[in-house]
């Protein structure tokens, strides 16, 4: 192979197990990092018992993207592999583009993956992605998370996202792509600077003689990111003695988290909002920082939809009312994507919110030894506006409420990315 780092099929070979089977779905959008990408998990798995599939978002913003779409399925023909093209059929609404873009493009290929049985899919991001990625990152002022960058693989609605190819630069697989003359397309996207990632990348082709390569800046983010896992390692140690879940909200020992080291505490506080949430990113720091001092000092706070409180011995992060406050389901469904209830007569009975006026209904509530707020926002069966049960809150009535996720599933979280 000419064009590359001689390591470098090795070392997206190296991703994936020695022994592998079944299915790997590559996301191919048509320019130089995805093309090479196709082609190079050609070559890696010739010959292995691994069915590799292809798939094209389309997001119908530009006039050019159907016929690129189209050429990406020919290549993807002319190597043996299935292709699909996948559309955005709802479009952009207000706000930002690239990011409901990118949301979407991640959410279909997902869709996809697990429509076809396709446990892992392969991106095409580089080492100048992981690069341009830390200096947007490093103007926000990011902290150590931040700073550690895209990870290799992660897990999006429960398909494995895998980033084979972030330690190769683009010159490389362009060059690589040149060589074997495999066309590419240029996206004009690319080119427009009211995008913050094209600054970037032309402010990186500015520091590059001051030694900041793609290269460079993609090993800091490697280094932030094994003193990530270590921070995490010292994370999950301290809820391991300090916290637990109860009535669907992580509670913490006061008194211990005073004595954790700011970071450490603040990074606790963070995994257990994205847990209680079920958010997989992180609140902005700000916010966050604010909920700390709360934590600390014995005050409350609101976060990404979690409401955080302190008694005098614990802190509780629960549920916010107000994101929970139009949150129905049917008995024996998941309501909220926390929590299944189930029991009794469920005829005309839809499950929603405690809320405070269901709360004054509950006789025994304090009992519980549970606060208010958080079984406020807990949830409670309905028969139109009679409350029938409230299991979390002491008023069972023959029904059950058991959450979806349970304690060791939070401490689990606490190591993952």
């Amino acid at each position: 192979m000419t064009g590359l780092r001689r390591d470098t099929l090795g070392l997206l070979r190296g991703q994936f197990q020695p022994a592998m089977t079944g299915k790997l779905g590559i996301a191919v959008s048509g320019g130089s990092d995805s093309m090479a990408l196709l082609h190079l998990m050609k070559e890696a798995f010739e010959g292995e018992p691994v069915e590799l599939l292809a798939a094209t978002v389309d997001h119908g913003l530009r006039p050019e993207a159907a016929a690129e779409a189209s050429k990406v399925g020919e290549a993807a023909a002319g190597l043996g592999i299935a292709h699909e093209v996948i559309r955005w059929e709802d479009g952009p609404g207000k706000g930002n583009l690239q990011k409901q873009a990118r949301e979407a493009r991640y959410d279909l290929l997902c869709a996809w993956a697990r429509r076809n049985d396709i446990p892992a899919l392969c991106v095409a991001h580089t080492a100048d992605d992981q690069a341009e990625t830390l200096l947007m990152r490093m103007a926000r002022a990011a902290g150590v998370s931040g700073l550690s960058g895209m990870p290799p693989r992660r897990v999006h609605k429960g398909v494995t996202l895998v980033r084979p190819l972030l330690e190769v630069t683009r010159s490389e697989l362009r060059q690589y792509l040149q060589e074997r003359g495999i066309e590419w397309c240029e996206d004009p996207s690319n080119s427009d600077l009211r995008y913050e990632r094209v600054r970037a990348r032309r402010a990186l082709a500015e520091l590059a003689p001051l030694g900041l390569t793609p290269t460079v800046l993609a090993r800091v983010a490697e280094n932030m990111n094994k003193a990530r896992e270590a921070l995490d390692w010292y994370v999950f140690l301290a809820a391991r003695d300090m916290a637990h879940v109860q009535a669907g909200a992580v509670v913490i020992c006061q008194r211990k988290f005073r004595t954790l080291p700011s970071e450490t505490g603040y990074r606790l506080l963070v995994k257990a909002i994205q847990w209680v949430a079920g958010t997989p990113y992180p609140p902005r720091r700000v916010p966050m920082e604010i909920a700390v001092l709360a934590a600390r000092g014995g005050g409350a706070s609101t976060v990404a939809g979690c409401h955080l409180l302190t008694t005098s011995k614990q802190i509780w992060i629960c549920r916010e009312a107000k994101a929970v406050a139009g949150a129905t389901s049917l008995p024996g469904q998941v309501w909220d994507g926390r929590w299944k209830v189930f029991g009794g007569d469920a005829k005309g009975c839809e499950v929603r919110p405690l809320g405070r006026d269901g709360l004054a209904h509950c006789p025994s509530w304090r009992t519980t030894g549970v606060p208010g707020t958080v079984l406020e926002s807990s949830p409670a069966v309905w028969r139109g506006a009679e409350l029938a049960a409230a299991p979390v809150a002491g008023m069972a009535n023959g029904w059950s409420a058991e959450p979806v996720a349970n304690e060791e599933e939070f401490f689990a979280s606490l190591l993952s990315h």
